[in-house]
C-alpha cells in the first residue's frame, strides 16, 4: 500500500500520517522547499523515518510542482492542504483552496491514483437552513463567506474532475486532541478562550453570569477526525459519498462556552438570551446601527480587547444541523466514537493556557513598559509610592518623586542613585493649586517627555457623619486632596501628553469606592469623584493615546492608617504588594485593577443594594468609633474578637 499526503504537516494532516503509519506501506508527503526542517521535526516524532518519503512541491504550483515519473503507483492520495482561516481573504482562499485542490485533482489524474480522499469541511453548506445530509451538495445554500465559497468550489472540483474513484470528508469545527490537548492555532472556540479567562480573573467560579445564546455549534477534537478518515478510506464499497465528521447531535454554543468555562475554573451562565430577540426589531435597525463610524469603532475595539476578530462574529452558530449517518454506519463496531466534549475540555484549556495564549508570546515586561521612559509619583517620599519609584527605577525607568517633604524625596532618590538608578525630585504642596501649577512648568521645562503619571498621594478620614456635623472641612480637605489636586496635575500635564501622542496614567482608588464601607462618606466620596472624572475623561483622551488604569487598592499598612490603632491588629498588604499593583498597572495597562471582593462588593450593591446597606450597618455596630475621631486623644482602640473576625472575612476592607 502506499499513500500521497498533502498537507501532513498540518493539524489533521499530522494526525492521520500516525493512523496510516499503523498500517503497511511508504507514504509520500509533499513539502515546500524551506519547510524540510518542520517536517523532519514531525518524522522524529513519528519514529518512521524509513516509511515517510518526503516529496519537494508546493500547492500554488501546476500539479503540485511534483513530476509524476517521480512517484510509484499511488493506493490514496489524500488531499488535506488548504486553508482553515476564516479570517482570511477572498484571493488567499481562492489561491490555497481552489487554486490548490485543482493542482491536486491534477497531479492524482496525471498518477492515476487508486481512490482520491479530499478533506473538505461543512463549510460547504454555507448558510444552508434545516438539516443538511452527507448526500446533499449543491443545494442552493447561501455561501456568504470567502471559506465557505472556496470550501464549496473545492468539493465540486474533486466530484467533477476526479477520474479516479473519490471520497470527501466533511469536518466540523476541529479542536485539540482529546487525549493531550494538542491545538497548533487559536481557531473557533479558542477566539472566546481569553474572554473566559479575564472573567476568572475577575470574578470568583460560583458567581452567576447571563450571556448571549447564539445558537448551535458543531465541535470534535482531532485526533476522532483523524481516526474517523483513517477507517473510511479503508473500508470497500463507500465510493462517490461524502461524510459528516460531527458530532450528530450538535451542541449548544452557550453549553459549549460553559463548558470551557469549567474547565477554566471561572465563573458560567446561569442563564442565556437568545440572540433572536434582536430580530424584534425593526428590519434593518440593527445592521444600519452597526455601519454608523462609531458603533463600529466600539465594537471592534471591545472584540480586539477580547482577541476576537470581527470577520468571525456573524458565523459564531452554524444555520444548519448535520446528519451523519453514513459516518456513524461505516465506524460502527470499530471502536471509533466521538468523546462527550466535557471528557476532555479540562485538557484543551490547559493546552491553550499553557502553549497558545497570546499573553505568552507577547512582550508583557514589566522592564519594556517603563525602560527609559520618565512616570511622575506624587506621594513617592514613603509608602506605596516610595516602594513604586524603587520598582520602576530598578526595572530602567526615571521615576519623578513628588511630595511635600524634600529630604524624605532626597532620601528615596540617593537610594535609587546607589543601586544604579536614576530619579528626580520635585517638593510640592499638592494642597496648593499654585504649587501645582509651578510644578508643571518645572516638570515640563526639566523633561522632554512626561510618560507616564502615578497620582498616589492622598488622605483618608475615619469618621462616622454623627460625630461630623461640624467638621466639613474633613470633606474639604480631602476633596481637595484627593480629587482636585490629581485633577489638576493631570490638566496640566494631558495637553503634552496628548501633544506627544500618548501617556498613561495610573490613579490610586480604593475598595472602598467598590464597598462603600461606614465612616468613609469624605475618603470615599472624594476617591469616587476622582474615578467619575476619569471614566469620562478616558473616553475622550483615547484617540490620542493616552489611557487611563484605576486601582482600587484594599487596605495597606502606610502612615495614613496609623492614627487609627484597630487596624493594627487586621490583615493588610504592605507597600511593596501595593507597588506590584502600581507597578501592574503600568505593565499592561488595564482599565482597572480590582480585587475579587471589590468586584463582588460592586456587583452585590448594583444587585441588592438594601440587603447592602444592612450588612454594612452591621460592620457599623461592630467596629466603634476611634478616639481620634472622637477628639480623644487616649482611648481603647483595640478590635473585638467580633471585629477581628469580620476584618478577616472581607479581607482588605477599610472598616
Amino acid at each position: 500500500m502506499s499513500y500521497f499526503v498533502t498537507g501532513a504537516t498540518g493539524f489533521i494532516g499530522r494526525h492521520l500520517v500516525e493512523r496510516l503509519l499503523e498500517r503497511e506501506g511508504d507514504i509520500y508527503v509533499l513539502v515546500r522547499e524551506g519547510s524540510q526542517e518542520k517536517l523532519d521535526a514531525l518524522i522524529e516524532r513519528w519514529g518512521a523515518p524509513d516509511r515517510i518519503k518526503p516529496v519537494v512541491g508546493d500547492l500554488s504550483e501546476s500539479r503540485l510542482g511534483v513530476d509524476p515519473g517521480s512517484l510509484p503507483q499511488i493506493d490514496h492520495f489524500f488531499h488535506l492542504a488548504a486553508i482553515y482561516d476564516m479570517t482570511a481573504d477572498e484571493t488567499r482562499n481562492a489561491l490555497l483552496n481552489v487554486g490548490g485542490t485543482q493542482n491536486a485533482v491534477d497531479l492524482a489524474n496525471a498518477l492515476e491514483a487508486g481512490r482520491f480522499h479530499h478533506i473538505s469541511s461543512i463549510a460547504v453548506a454555507g448558510l444552508y437552513k434545516g438539516t443538511f445530509n452527507e448526500d446533499m451538495f449543491d443545494e442552493g445554500q447561501p455561501l456568504a463567506h470567502p471559506y465557505h465559497r472556496t470550501k464549496f468550489e473545492s468539493e465540486k472540483l474533486v466530484r467533477e474532475r476526479v477520474k479516479s474513484p473519490w471520497r470527501v470528508y466533511r469536518p466540523s469545527v476541529v479542536v485539540g486532541n482529546s487525549k493531550t490537548g494538542e491545538m497548533d492555532k487559536i481557531d473557533g472556540p479558542y477566539y472566546f478562550f481569553k474572554a473566559i479567562q479575564r472573567i476568572r480573573h475577575a470574578l470568583p467560579q460560583w458567581f452567576p453570569l447571563v450571556s448571549v445564546e447564539w445558537g448551535w455549534t458543531n465541535i470534535v477534537p482531532v485526533d476522532y477526525v483523524a481516526a474517523a478518515i483513517d477507517h473510511i478510506a479503508h473500508q470497500e464499497g463507500l465510493d462517490g459519498q461524502a461524510f459528516h465528521v460531527v458530532d450528530p447531535k450538535g451542541q449548544r454554543s452557550g453549553d459549549v462556552l460553559n463548558t470551557f468555562a469549567d474547565a477554566a475554573h471561572a465563573p458560567q451562565a446561569v442563564m442565556r438570551v437568545d440572540r433572536k430577540i434582536m430580530q424584534n426589531l425593526p428590519k434593518g435597525v440593527l445592521s444600519f446601527a452597526m455601519k454608523l463610524p462609531a458603533l463600529k469603532q466600539i465594537r471592534g475595539q471591545f472584540l480586539a480587547d477580547l482577541g476576537i476578530p470581527e470577520e468571525i462574529v456573524d458565523y459564531i452558530a452554524l444555520s444548519c444541523r448535520f446528519d451523519a449517518r453514513d459516518t456513524q454506519r461505516a465506524l460502527r463496531g470499530t471502536g471509533i466514537e466521538l468523546p462527550p466534549l466535557e471528557s476532555y475540555s479540562e485538557k484543551l484549556w490547559d493546552y491553550w493556557e499553557r502553549v497558545l495564549d497570546p499573553d505568552l508570546y507577547k512582550d508583557r515586561s514589566f522592564e519594556g513598559a517603563v525602560n527609559g521612559r520618565t512616570v511622575v509619583i506624587t506621594g513617592a517620599s514613603s509608602g506605596i509610592g516610595r516602594a513604586a519609584a524603587l520598582k520602576i527605577a530598578a526595572a530602567g525607568g526615571i521615576p519623578i518623586l513628588v511630595a511635600r517633604t524634600l529630604e524624605k524625596l532626597e532620601e528615596v532618590k540617593r537610594e535609587i542613585e546607589a543601586a544604579g538608578g536614576t530619579a528626580y525630585v520635585y517638593s510640592c504642596d499638592l494642597s496648593d493649586f499654585d504649587a501645582i501649577e509651578k510644578l508643571v512648568e518645572d516638570l515640563l521645562a526639566d523633561h522632554p517627555r512626561i510618560d507616564m503619571l502615578v497620582n498616589n498621594a492622598g488622605r483618608s478620614i475615619r469618621r462616622s457623619v454623627a460625630v461630623s456635623y461640624d467638621r466639613f472641612h474633613d470633606y474639604e480637605r480631602t476633596v481637595r486632596l484627593n480629587y482636585l489636586s490629581p485633577v489638576k496635575l493631570l490638566l496640566g500635564l494631558l495637553p503634552h501628553m496628548r501633544d506627544q501622542g500618548g501617556g498613561h496614567v495610573v490613579n490610586v482608588s480604593s475598595i472602598g469606592v467598590q464597598t462603600n464601607p461606614p465612616r468613609f462618606s469624605a475618603y470615599v466620596g472624594s476617591k469616587a469623584a476622582l474615578d467619575a472624572f476619569t471614566r469620562v475623561v478616558s473616553s475622550e483622551t483615547i484617540g490620542d493615546g493616552v489611557t487611563f488604569t484605576t486601582i482600587h487598592m484594599p487596605l495597606v499598612r502606610t502612615p495614613m492608617i496609623a492614627p487609627t490603632k484597630m487596624y493594627d491588629s487586621f490583615p493588610t498588604i504592605t507597600p511593596d504588594e501595593a507597588a506590584d499593583m502600581v507597578c501592574e498597572a503600568i505593565r499592561a495597562k488595564p482599565k482597572q485593577i480590582n480585587t475579587r471582593l471589590g468586584t463582588f462588593g460592586e456587583v452585590a450593591y448594583a444587585l441588592a443594594p438594601k440587603a447592602v446597606d444592612q450588612i454594612l450597618h452591621l460592620a457599623y455596630r461592630v467596629f466603634p468609633e476611634s478616639s481620634a475621631a472622637k477628639g480623644q486623644k487616649d482611648g481603647d482602640d483595640r478590635a473585638s474578637g467580633e471585629a477581628t473576625a469580620l476584618a478577616y472575612l472581607m479581607r482588605g476592607v477599610h472598616w
